[in-house]
């Protein structure tokens, strides 16, 4: 059996051109990174208003393995095969946890993305710019306050973190400024990974350069000793800060092993940030389509959540359906059952596993979404789960897809893109928001831990209380909430897996990532700077003969 590198290092891609002219964008609205990648410039939309939108999300993840990406790339591909114009809109993967053990970002099988060791390393240098771009904030508010510190910022309320794109435990928390008086002034700081820096999330929620310009110059980096806030337009660099992103802003255009057109450009994490590839990207892919594509990350408690109330909202977009994609292996998980005997059948720990997708699929439906469950075959998958799959959807009304794109690519989702159709050809409801956002901090935080998670009670420290009396008086209020939760749990517990009840989420603090527009709650003890395992990816990864080889 060929591995994901092997696949797709032995695809025939189409010059990036061609895959181009099949969207109508014009070779001069291109800048081409080699023959098979390009930045496309942001005036490529056209004034197509008809394109459908269809967000694939999962249930819960698990060791076992839901394959969203592989899905999303696949369903893509199905939509291409039955003829429509369609286009994927996919994230960036993050180069530490590539090294690390999470994997990449480009699918799987034959439902990929290339090129994908491209992809997967340093692609066109968006994160790159984002990185140097956070660490020029860092560096000039330290200089700044080394300087004479004129804008008086207190240095322990500099709330901006330096990032770097690797998993780097060691770099949690530090000192700077050591060494003495000539080498800055001594402080705490912490490290956390690119794509947990507020530049990332601004970047993919933009709509464009001028909006990216208003959203920097708004963001908060520190507070003074008087408690007020510090922003990036207070140290006049917006404009250098914009230089560095020019570049990065623009959408980067793929295909699929299939030849379908794929926009990957940004990375936010979920369970951190909102999880979404950028707003530029999806709008530009929706001008250009019938249907696009796109993911959101982890699960619907999170990243869905987050994709229908922020960046749904903050760019004037909605969804016409969405897929839930999930695996008998992983619902068996849900209901019990240790990975080493996901391989044995276990009809009843599937039963009890479903309570998991039920509650991602009541989730879908708050928003007034038609839904179709995507199964994502594997060979472990017998006749009598399939069957119990197949009775429980039908007792209950839910359409269901048994999706097979890792081996067979686009064909794999025929049955799958046909229902969605039917599912968005015949739906009559309205999309709506969870909550408002004029609703009090507190309110929208209640709302989505007692709507979404399914909650009981929701607990506020009292660091969270003061620090959103704060951010309210400071007029901060109508902020957006993008929960910083574990993903694999539809509590703040990653422990408790499947459909947990009786449950209370405590809120350990709020903090504002005023740039992109929303407020950051904090629940569990989520990181922004993740760490490798005992035996890092990078380990098994080589350069032979000029190939690469160990990547997946």
């Amino acid at each position: 059996m060929l591995s994901d590198l092997e696949i797709a290092q032995k695809a025939e891609m189409k010059p990036i051109t061609e895959i181009a002219k099949k969207l109508g964008i014009s070779e001069d609205d291109l800048e081409q990174y080699g023959k098979y990648k390009a930045k496309v410039s942001l005036n490529a939309n056209s004034n197509n208003s008809k394109g459908k939108l269809i967000l694939v999300t999962a249930i819960n993840p698990t060791p076992a393995g839901e394959g969203k990406s592989t899905t999303t790339i696949g369903l893509g591909d199905a939509f291409t095969r039955l003829g429509k114009k369609c286009v994927i809109a996919l994230r960036e993967p993050s180069f530490g946890p590539v090294l690390g053990v999470k994997g990449g970002a480009t699918g799987g099988g034959y439902a990929q993305v290339v090129p994908m060791e491209d992809i997967n390393l340093h692609f066109t240098g968006d994160f790159h710019a984002i990185e140097a771009a956070n660490n020029t904030v860092s560096a000039i508010i330290d200089n700044h306050i080394y300087q004479g510190n004129e804008l008086r910022i207190d240095p322990t309320r500099v709330i901006w973190h330096r990032v770097i794109d690797m998993n780097d435990r060691a770099l949690r928390n530090c000192v700077i400024g050591m060494g003495g008086p000539t080498q800055g002034v001594v402080r705490e700081d912490h490290f956390d990974i690119v794509v947990a820096s507020e530049i990332m999330a601004i970047l993919c929620l933009a709509n464009d350069m001028e909006d990216l310009r208003k959203r920097l110059d708004r963001t908060v980096v520190a507070y003074t000793y008087d408690r007020m806030p510090v922003t990036i337009k207070d140290l006049k660099i917006t404009g250098a800060l914009m230089m560095i992103l020019k570049d990065a802003i623009r959408p980067n255009l793929v295909q699929t092993l299939e030849h379908t057109p794929c926009f990957i450009h940004g990375g936010p994490f979920a369970n951190i940030a909102h999880g979404c590839n950028s707003v530029i990207a999806t709008k530009m892919a929706l001008s250009l389509s019938d249907y696009t594509i796109t993911e959101a990350g982890f699960g619907a408690d999170l990243g869905a959540e987050k994709f229908l109330d922020i960046k749904c909202r903050e760019a004037g977009i909605k969804p016409s359906a969405v897929v839930i994609v999930a695996t008998i292996r992983a619902l068996k998980m849900h209901g019990g059952v240790l990975k080493e005997d996901l391989g044995v059948e276990n009809v009843e720990a599937l039963k009890e596993g479903f309570k998991n997708l039920e509650k991602h699929i009541e989730n879908v439906k708050k928003f007034n979404l038609p839904y179709v469950v995507a199964i994502n075959k594997f060979a472990t998958d017998t006749e009598a789960e399939l069957q119990a799959l197949a009775d429980w959807a039908q007792s209950n009304g839910h359409p269901v897809s048994l999706s097979d794109v890792w081996a067979k690519g686009g064909e794999g989702a025929i049955d799958l893109a046909n229902k969605l159709v039917n599912e968005i050809e015949n739906n009559t409801k309205e999309f709506k928001f969870l909550y408002n956002r004029e609703d009090p901090i507190k309110k929208k935080i209640t709302t989505i831990c007692k709507e979404i998670y399914g909650a009981s009670n929701v607990e506020f420290t009292q660091d969270a209380k003061n620090q959103m009396a704060r951010l309210t008086k400071l007029g901060y209020g109508d902020s957006l909430i993008c929960m910083a939760k574990t993903q694999y749990s539809l509590s703040d517990n990653p422990k408790l897996l499947g459909r947990p009840e009786n449950f209370t989420v405590t809120i350990r603090g709020v903090t504002p990532s005023i740039g992109a527009g929303f407020i950051v709650a904090l629940s569990g003890d989520i990181m922004r700077m993740p760490g490798l395992p005992k035996e890092p990816a990078a380990n098994k990864m080589n350069v032979v003969d000029g190939k690469i080889v160990g990547l997946f």
